[in-house]
């Protein structure tokens, strides 16, 4: 059993960092487009600034893009259940916890030049990595 948490564990929570192979160069000119683009709508910045051209900007790019979508999605949970005496209000605040857990984690990823997937649904789909 211990396997296979340790399994769930690399492959959702803990993803490599796979920095190395992106330009220090790019990294470096375009840290702030891709802390940036883990707030909210701002995901786009990086694809705009530079037609796009930044490597690491698009990957976090897809990275806000996927938490933004994870927003709207935890948005509507929060609609769909927020009526609920009491139960609403919980998980209301325990989604809003875990989009701002997923933003620090982008931002400090991104802030510190890593290339690293969001813990459980950054490996959804790559948009803007092709």
């Amino acid at each position: 059993m211990n396997g296979n948490m340790n399994d769930f564990y690399e492959k959702y929570i803990n993803s490599p960092d796979e920095s190395f192979q992106y330009d220090t160069q790019d990294i470096q000119d375009n840290k702030i487009w891709a802390v940036l683009s883990y707030v909210s709508i701002l995901f786009i910045l990086p694809l705009l600034v530079n037609d796009g051209k930044s490597r690491y900007g698009r990957y976090h790019a897809n990275q806000g893009f996927i938490l933004f979508l994870t927003e709207l999605v935890a948005g509507l949970a929060n609609l769909a259940i927020g009526w609920i005496p009491f139960l609403g209000s919980v998980i209301k605040t325990i989604l809003s916890l875990i989009i701002i857990a997923l933003m620090a984690y982008g931002i400090f990823n991104a802030a510190n030049g890593k290339v690293k997937r969001l813990p459980f649904v950054g490996q959804l789909f790559d948009i803007f990595n092709r």
